[in-house]
């Protein structure tokens, strides 16, 4: 069978002892990076030497099916860097591969950021989305954001530090920098800290720079009780009273749920 196995985040005290079993007895373990899964072996005191087979990226597409053909006649421990295969790591395609194919997958649960993140937010955790990393490139991440300003549920990403203070910029200026949200840095680690606030908060607390790994949870949009007609007026009401267009769509975004952007253009299209 194909066994997914979720590996430390951080903590090695996380290892579960059915983690350390499997990999005590595995033959075969694809693994998204070998030589982090050598060092595994040696942190977890595990003797045994399995045949690792990189699966990655790159290469599963291709990988996929000779997995599957292993799994036939033994049992392939599947390992991510870091928590559980499949979620935002390689291993997808190997499971499709596998049930198509008719091959038993089973799990092995244990670490997963995105669970362990969105619990110590301080966030609504009765429904909530897995958005993964965000495009790169600027223009792209700005429409991915757009079209979640109205996910009316907690939202969890994955995001690079050398990236985390222009990516709350982004949020702040789609969802609203009232929107509330928590950045979580080094979890179950020696330095792990949790941040909570305000999107507008958040990016004033990473603008000094931020390290280590994120993962950023933000609140859903609120209920819409009030229609983008009147957000308009709202909108052009704050300017009048002195405040600049962009903050005046950034608050009632805040305030209402609708997109900053959006109601950004419909007022300046009012003013001419």
């Amino acid at each position: 069978m194909i066994i997914l196995a979720a590996t430390p985040i951080g903590n090695l005290g996380d290892a579960s002892r059915r983690l350390v079993e499997a990999l005590e007895a595995a033959t075969v373990v694809a693994a998204e990076d070998t030589r982090t899964t050598q060092r595994l072996l040696a942190a977890l005191d595990v003797a045994n030497r399995p045949r690792l087979i990189a699966l990655h990226d790159h290469n599963e597409k291709d990988r996929a099916p000779e997995l599957v053909e292993l799994a036939r006649d033994q049992d392939v421990l599947v390992l991510s860097d870091a928590g559980m295969p499949t979620v935002s790591d390689p291993g997808y395609g190997v499971v499709a591969a596998a049930a198509e194919a008719g091959v038993v997958v089973t799990v092995i649960p244990g670490p997963s950021a995105v669970v362990t993140a969105l619990a110590v937010s301080g966030l609504p955790t009765d429904r909530f989305s897995f958005e993964g990393f965000l495009p790169r490139k600027a223009g792209e991440r700005t429409t991915a954001l757009r079209a979640l300003a109205a996910e009316p549920r907690t939202m969890v990403f994955f995001e690079a530090p050398s990236r985390v203070a222009s990516t709350l910029s982004d949020m702040a200026a789609e969802f609203g920098a009232d929107r509330r949200a928590a950045v979580c840095r080094e979890l179950t680690k020696l330095h792990e800290e949790v941040a909570r606030g305000t999107l507008g908060e958040l990016v004033s607390w990473a603008e000094g720079g931020v390290r280590g790994e994120l993962v950023i949870v933000v609140a859903g949009a609120p209920a819409r009780g009030v229609a983008f007609p009147d957000a308009v007026t709202q909108v052009l009401e704050l300017v009048r009273d002195g405040v600049r267009l962009k903050d005046a769509a950034a608050e009632v975004s805040g305030l209402t749920g609708h997109s900053s952007r959006e109601l950004y253009q419909a007022a300046l299209a009012v003013r001419g």
